[in-house]
């Protein structure tokens, strides 16, 4: 899988963040979470970030995870 797609974001007057995929809201940052998304946003590749902070990254590794040594019981 590559980079995902999809995401945008809206900053709103009250410093709140609205993360949308594919024009459907996946969720709403507010105060300290909304900044720290927004200073992440700017470094790095924003696709990937909203994909993060939507909990929408997990599409392809999770056998790969699992297999990993770490994650072994």
């Amino acid at each position: 899988m590559g980079t995902p797609q999809g995401f945008a974001y809206d900053e709103h007057a009250d410093g709140s963040v609205r993360i949308t995929h594919h024009g459907r809201k996946a969720t709403t940052l507010r105060g300290p979470r909304a900044a720290e998304f927004l200073a992440e946003v700017a470094d790095g590749d924003p696709q990937a970030v909203m994909a993060r902070w939507t909990g929408n990254y997990r599409r392809g590794n999770e056998r790969t995870a699992r297999n990993h040594p770490r994650n072994r019981r």
